[in-house]
C-alpha cells in the first residue's frame, strides 16, 4: 500500500520514500509513500523527479501508485529515494481544481446548474452543467458575467479551503452526494463548498488567482462552460488582448472599437458575396444561353456541352445549373485538377444524371453521384476523365 502523503499535504514539493518494487525493466517504481499525484477524478497527473530521474506519469492502482520513469532505475529495493515535484505544474493544477469547485458551487448556488463532468485540459478546462431535469440552454452573456464577478469576489475574500475526513454514513451538507463507503475526503470552501474529493487545492481562495470564463457550448448533457484560473487566466487574457490588438491594427481602430468594426466589415462581405452571387447567376444563365444556341443536337435531339477545366468542378456548378433549365440539354465539366466530372441535365433530357454518371466512375476507378438532374464525383488520374467523358458525349442517354 502506497501512503499519499498528498492527501494531508498538498503543499509538499519535496519528500523522501523507501523503494518498494521496480516493475517494467526498472521504468516503473513503487513506493512506500508519495507526494506525486496520479490522474484521477479529472485532474491530471504529476510530474518531476525521483532519484534523478524524470518522472513522466503516475497512476493509480488502487492500493498502490505507480511511477513511470523516463530511464530505468538500476537499484536495489528498500533502498530510500529523494523525490522532487514539478511545483509550477502542481500548483497550476491546484488552482483549476479549486476554481473548479468555487464556481461549481456559483453556479448551483446562483442557477441551480449542477455539475455532471469536469475537464481538466492543458491550456483550458471545461464544466459541463445541467438543471434538475438533465438540461441547460446557453445562458445570457451578462449571466455569465455574473458568474464570473461573483466567483472573482470570493476569490478576493481569500475563504480558507481545508481537507478532512469524515464517514460517510454521517457526513452532512455536500453539494453532490458520494455513493463511496468508510472515511471520505472533504474539501470544503469556508461558507461556500463541500465536496468530496481526493485532489489536490489551494489553502484559500485568494491562491486561486482571477477566474475567467471563456466561452460556453450546448452539449448532450447540458451546458459547457470552459474556463481559466489563475495564471492561465492571466495569459489568457493576454493572449486574447494581443489578438483583438492584430484585428484593431487591421481595420486602423482601437481595441474598443474592434468588435463594431468586424461586424461592420462581416455586413459589408455579407452584401458584396450577396451580390457577387447574383451577378454570378445571371452571367451563369447569359453564357449558358450563349453554349446552349451553338451546340448541335445529337441522335437523340439532346445539345451537349463539355466544359474542361484546370480548377475543380465546383468553380462551374452556377454555369452547369443554368445550362441544364434550359430544353434537352446536357452539361458536361471535366477537371484536370483534382480529377473529377460533373453531370448536369434538364428533365427532358431523358438522361438522369445520379444513375448515369455513378458507374461510369466506379468503372474507372473512382466514385461519386448525385440526383437525376446533377451529379459529380471523382476519378484516379485524368486519362480516368476522358474515358468518363468519352462514355458520356457518345450518347448520355445510354451511357453506363
Amino acid at each position: 500500500m502506497t501512503e499519499r502523503l498528498y492527501y494531508h499535504d498538498a503543499t509538499l514539493r519535496t519528500f523522501s520514500a523507501r523503494l518498494a518494487e521496480l516493475a517494467d525493466d526498472g521504468r516503473k517504481a513503487y513506493l512506500d509513500r508519495t507526494a506525486f499525484y496520479p490522474t484521477s477524478g479529472g485532474q491530471p497527473h504529476d510530474i518531476g523527479t525521483l532519484g534523478g530521474v524524470r518522472v513522466i506519469d503516475v497512476v493509480d492502482e488502487g492500493e498502490r501508485v505507480a511511477h513511470l520513469l523516463d530511464a530505468p532505475l538500476k537499484l536495489a529495493t528498500a533502498v530510500e529515494l529523494h523525490g522532487e515535484i514539478d511545483w509550477e505544474r502542481r500548483q497550476d493544477h491546484m488552482q483549476q481544481h479549486t476554481g473548479q469547485h468555487l464556481l461549481s458551487a456559483v453556479l448551483d448556488d446562483r442557477l441551480h446548474l449542477h455539475t455532471v463532468s469536469v475537464h481538466f485540459g492543458a491550456d483550458t478546462s471545461t464544466l459541463d452543467v445541467a438543471d434538475a431535469a438533465g438540461n441547460s440552454a446557453l445562458l445570457e452573456l451578462e449571466v455569465l458575467a455574473m458568474i464570473e464577478a461573483r466567483a472573482n469576489d470570493l476569490v478576493a475574500e481569500a475563504r480558507a479551503v481545508t481537507v478532512t475526513f469524515e464517514d460517510a454514513a454521517a457526513v452532512t451538507g455536500l453539494r453532490k452526494a458520494s455513493e463511496r463507503e468508510g472515511s471520505l475526503r472533504i474539501v470544503t470552501i469556508d461558507g461556500i463548498d463541500r465536496s468530496a474529493c481526493g485532489g489536490t487545492h489551494v489553502a484559500t481562495t485568494a491562491a486561486i488567482g482571477p477566474i475567467l470564463l471563456r466561452r460556453q457550448e450546448k452539449v448532450r448533457q447540458g451546458l459547457r462552460i470552459e474556463f481559466v484560473c489563475g495564471s492561465r487566466a492571466i495569459h489568457r487574457a493576454r493572449r486574447d488582448l494581443e489578438t483583438l490588438a492584430r484585428v484593431a491594427r487591421v481595420f486602423s481602430g482601437s481595441i474598443d472599437d474592434a468588435a463594431r468594426l468586424v461586424e461592420a466589415q462581416a455586413s459589408q462581405l455579407a452584401e458584396l458575396q450577396s451580390e457577387n452571387k447574383r451577378q454570378s447567376e445571371s452571367l451563369a444563365k447569359y453564357r449558358a444561353a450563349e453554349l446552349h444556341a451553338a451546340a448541335t443536337p445529337n441522335a437523340d435531339g439532346v445539345r451537349v456541352v463539355v466544359e474542361r477545366l484546370a480548377a475543380g468542378v465546383d468553380s462551374i456548378r452556377a454555369l452547369a445549373l443554368a445550362y441544364s433549365s434550359l430544353p434537352r440539354a446536357v452539361f458536361i465539366a471535366a477537371s484536370s485538377a483534382p480529377p473529377s466530372v460533373l453531370l448536369a441535365t434538364s428533365a427532358d433530357s431523358g438522361v438522369d444524371a445520379g444513375k448515369t454518371l455513378r458507374p461510369l466512375l466506379e468503372k474507372s476507378g473512382g466514385r461519386g453521384g448525385g440526383s437525376p438532374r446533377l451529379a459529380q464525383g471523382s476519378v484516379p488520374s485524368t486519362d480516368a476523365v476522358e474515358h468518363v467523358v468519352a462514355d458520356l458525349t457518345s450518347s448520355p442517354s445510354r451511357a453506363g
